[in-house]
């Protein structure tokens, strides 16, 4: 079984299923201030990089600036909870109108029409887009059957050399 961090893990079927799924991306970094930020983002994977785009003028897309390092959490609401971390470097670019993964991403999360209401609405808001790829580096899963939190994995083994 690969260990946490191994780039193999973007195979396991909880983070093919995390991927493709409708829930939020959860992207961290670090603020201008030096504080941390986690903002809720639309994502689309393409196979190699996770992608989310929005307006050029958000404030993350200045505290990113070309290059950062971030981390990514996607994860489920019901038990058992299925959790994808990502942790790598994301270049952001400003593109003239909306990138295709933001499209691909409106679709999924709102369906066909309401997804393409959706883009057709964004496409008025501004000529540009920001669109920031995310390259993993490291990943982890956690489906909380066969893979647990460090701390709940060194327990049980402890628990089960004690038993």
């Amino acid at each position: 079984m690969p260990k946490q961090g191994d780039l193999s893990l973007l195979e396991n079927p909880v983070a093919k299923e995390l991927l493709v799924s409708t829930h939020l991306a959860r992207l961290a970094y670090v603020g201008d201030d030096g504080g941390p930020r986690v903002v809720p983002v639309w994502f689309h994977w393409d196979g190699r990089e996770l992608v989310i785009a929005g307006p050029p003028n958000a404030p993350k897309v200045a505290t990113l600036g070309p290059t950062a390092k971030v981390a990514v959490s996607i994860d489920s609401e019901t038990w058992p909870y299925h959790a994808l971390t990502l942790r790598g470097t994301a270049t952001t670019t400003i593109v003239d109108g909306l990138p295709s993964e933001y499209v691909a991403a409106a679709r999924r999360y709102m369906g066909d029409e309401g997804g393409n209401a959706w883009v057709e609405n964004v496409r008025q808001m501004s000529p540009q887009s920001a669109r920031t790829a995310i390259r993993p580096e490291w990943v982890c899963v956690l489906d909380f059957e066969t893979r647990w939190p460090s701390a709940i994995e060194q327990a049980m083994a402890a628990g089960a050399a004690r038993g």
